[in-house]
């Protein structure tokens, strides 16, 4: 069996698998297609059409991402099963905590355990601030906290994640979230894929969490 992930989840999903002992090679797509989400759906399918000969069995370890619905399409032509929600924040921190975070103070940037360690990369630099800082709040000016959804909270990111907060101007605040609501995500996909269910992506769960502000390029 074949999970083709989102790169900024796919160690994750692999510990995951690794940790339950499911036959699951993980196959990573470039993180920040993020950045580029409408180009999401093309790279799932080109790489569902190189695995497809190899494996009997294919899933697909994205939500939504802000594919709009562009990503179901493609899981429905190819008979694919997907992560549900809308984000990797709702599949780490759940649906009810996200907009409960949202609720609380609606201009929340969100960072995971990948964002904080590859902050500059996926952030700073691609956002050009290395360059232009100037642009700063030009980004980031309607932001008001930085949330960190900790998966696996260390010394290091914790300085981190403090470091990306400041970078951004902003308070940060960390949640727990740890890889238990990724770990029974992961567990429904093979499940489904594994019982031979798959070509139900999961369409009731990919609008949730939608009304949340839009975030600049991850």
């Amino acid at each position: 069996m074949a999970v083709v992930a989102c790169g900024a989840i796919a160690r994750h999903v692999a510990d995951v698998a690794a940790r339950r002992g499911w036959p699951v090679d993980v196959v990573p797509l470039p993180p920040l297609l993020h950045n580029r989400p409408e180009r999401i759906a093309a790279a799932v399918e080109r790489e569902v059409s190189r695995l497809r000969p190899r494996y009997a069995r294919v899933a697909v370890g994205y939500a939504d991402c802000g594919t709009y619905g562009a990503l179901d399409d493609v899981c429905a032509r190819w008979g694919l099963r997907r992560l549900s929600g809308s984000d990797c924040y709702t599949v780490f921190a759940g649906a009810a905590r996200m907009r409960a975070v949202l609720e609380a103070e609606p201009g929340t940037y969100v960072l995971t355990d990948y964002l904080v360690a590859s902050f500059t990369r996926s952030v700073v630099v691609e956002l050009g601030l290395d360059r232009y800082p100037e642009l700063r709040d030009d980004y980031f000016g309607h932001y008001r906290r930085v949330v960190w959804l900790a998966q696996h909270p260390t010394a290091r990111l914790r300085a981190a994640a403090e470091q990306a907060a400041g970078v951004l101007g902003l308070p940060m605040e960390e949640v727990l979230v740890g890889d238990v609501l990724l770990e029974r995500a992961v567990e429904d996909l093979v499940s489904h894929i594994a019982d031979g269910r798959a070509g139900r992506p999961g369409r009731p769960h990919a609008r949730e969490g939608t009304d949340r502000p839009p975030d600049p390029p991850l």
